[in-house]
């Protein structure tokens, strides 16, 4: 027992020392990009980082709980383009806002479960589900639009506030991120459920023998990451007008980065939605940083792997020190 105890102690001091290690790189890098960029601070561009972490952040909330399991879930982009395409043809067929949008989280919470039921019941990696959903739903999206972006002619300016709207001169993008990230951290802090999915990451056997249900707890992280994913998806098609069956390609490997750089361990147990929340910062600011100075969208794909790279490096160091 005193072994485990000190095994935690330190996956949570390794946790935190990488969070705050990406907060005092987040201010370099936003020092130094006020020097290169002079339009870094411009009102319009904070407005637009702070928007962009809103909307993958909230996916990056969803796969924390994931992560902390010892999972990962690759298919939450491709949730983001089904999500996209069903609501946008529902407004095309005049269905209400207020039947649609939780028809779409619905399907999101639906898609979810699915991944859930095949790696609790079926056995199967998290890796190997949630690659074969990304596949699958990605053709699902393409073949409900038909290969094509889905718009709709009747006005809805209620639905648009969600992704355009602002309060108090802050985009309400960023109170629905805000409210994720609030519930998000309570649950994990204070709930027997957020206890439930350190102990399953720390030691699933362990936690099996202390009563909790490992199943049930893997399984409901998975329904929530689908339907945070459907949340930002509504969110994505707000802002544009338009239902891409692609609009989420991509997602999984930022919603990964910023999980990782934020401190949460590869094998599960240790992390924290704080440290999600840094890393989603940091990110942003990083993709904002390279489009201010023109840099290919290409090369920032490859900055994006090195930064996960990095991040996993950076455990793994922490774990051969400690054993050593």
């Amino acid at each position: 027992m005193a072994e485990v105890s000190k095994r935690k102690l330190f996956k949570n001091s390794l946790a935190r020392t990488k969070s705050m290690g990406m907060f005092w790189a987040l201010i370099l890098i936003c020092l130094i990009a006020s020097v290169i960029s002079p339009n870094f601070l411009k009102a319009s561009n904070i407005v637009n980082v702070i928007r962009l972490v809103s909307i993958n952040g909230i996916i990056a909330m969803g796969m924390t709980f994931v992560v902390l399991t010892g999972g990962v879930d690759l298919s939450v982009g491709a949730i983001v383009g089904v999500v996209a395409v069903s609501v946008a043809m529902m407004f095309q067929r005049n269905v209400p806002v207020i039947l649609a949008v939780p028809a779409g989280l619905l399907i999101g919470a639906v898609l979810g479960t699915i991944n859930g039921i095949g790696i609790t019941k079926g056995k199967l990696a998290p890796f190997i589900m949630t690659l074969g959903s990304l596949t699958a739903l990605q053709g699902v999206s393409l073949y409900l639009a038909n290969g094509s972006p889905q718009n709709w002619r009747k006005s809805t300016i209620d639905f648009k506030f969600l992704g355009q709207g602002t309060l108090l001169g802050i985009p309400v993008p960023v109170y629905i991120f805000a409210a994720v990230f609030l519930l998000s951290f309570y649950v994990l802090k204070y709930t027997e459920f957020g206890r439930s999915v350190y102990a399953v990451g720390d030691s699933r056997e362990a936690a099996r023998l202390s009563g909790i249900n490992t199943g049930r707890v893997e399984a409901l992280c998975f329904v929530i990451t689908g339907f945070l994913s459907a949340v930002s998806s509504i969110i994505l098609i707000s802002r544009l007008s338009v239902g891409e069956p692609t609009a989420g390609d991509g997602y999984e490997l930022d919603a990964l980065a910023m999980v990782y750089i934020g401190g949460c361990s590869t094998s599960g147990g240790s992390g924290s939605v704080i440290g999600t929340l840094i890393g989603a910062i940091l990110l942003s600011v990083i993709s904002n940083v390279l489009n201010l100075l023109g840099v290919s969208p290409f090369l920032q794909k490859v900055v994006k792997g090195l930064i996960i790279i990095g991040a996993v490096l950076l455990e793994k160091h922490g774990k051969k020190s400690k054993n050593a």
